[in-house]
């Protein structure tokens, strides 16, 4: 009877844990194989050997693929240096992916296409991060003032006459020489005398 109990009892009891696997080194192996592995992902032509390798074929593989997610956790990701690796490492959860790597154009368009993004990531980058400067602000010129007209002094009445010039004389002096007056007639005389003079000398000249 007693065995019997002992039996029930055993029986009742949770079966003792199995001997679980330890690492020796505490995981530092596995966990620099897993690193390596992942990180080769980053590489479209190994990802390209892998699928003309049939290695996604095999559903062992697959689950492989889907355990090694947990290097997208915050206290994994810092020891990545390849951070495509965990972009393609996502892109390999799709079957469709998986068949269309096995192609070589497929390779190099993903290759293409991960250049690209290495060439100008730095400068598409820097124009989130940096500020930009404020538009400059043209100065708007100012408006000229409006014209005006001096103000106008009213002289006095005394001014006005001094400043207008007086009336001419009915009668001028003429400009001629002497001084003469004008309307005399000794000036007229004087110079048709002095013609006749004139012409009487050339006509003595040329008879001598």
């Amino acid at each position: 009877m007693a065995s019997t109990k002992e039996s029930d009892n055993t029986s009742d009891t949770p079966s003792s844990p199995k001997n679980v696997y330890k690492d020796p080194d505490d995981g530092r192996q596995r966990f620099l194989l897993e690193l390596e592995f992942v990180q080769c992902l980053a590489n479209p032509t190994y990802i390209h050997y892998l699928a003309q390798n049939r290695y996604f074929e095999d559903e062992a593989f697959i689950g492989y693929l889907k355990y090694l997610q947990y290097w997208q956790r915050p206290e994994y990701i810092k020891f990545i240096m390849y951070p495509h690796c965990l972009y393609f490492l996502e892109l390999l959860q799709n079957a469709n992916f998986r068949n269309a790597m096995a192609h070589p154009a497929n390779k190099e368009v993903a290759h293409r296409q991960q250049f690209f993004f290495w060439k100008n990531y730095r400068n598409n980058r820097l124009k989130f991060i940096l500020p930009k400067p404020p538009p400059e602000e043209v100065p708007t010129p100012a408006p000229p003032p409006p014209a005006s007209a001096p103000p106008q002094q009213s002289l006095p009445a005394s001014n006005i006459a001094m400043t207008t010039a007086p009336p001419a004389p009915a009668s001028t002096h003429s400009p001629m020489p002497y001084g003469l007056p004008s309307g005399s007639a000794l000036a007229k005389n004087d110079m048709r005398n002095t013609g006749i003079d004139r012409r009487k000398r050339k006509h003595e000249r040329s008879l001598n």
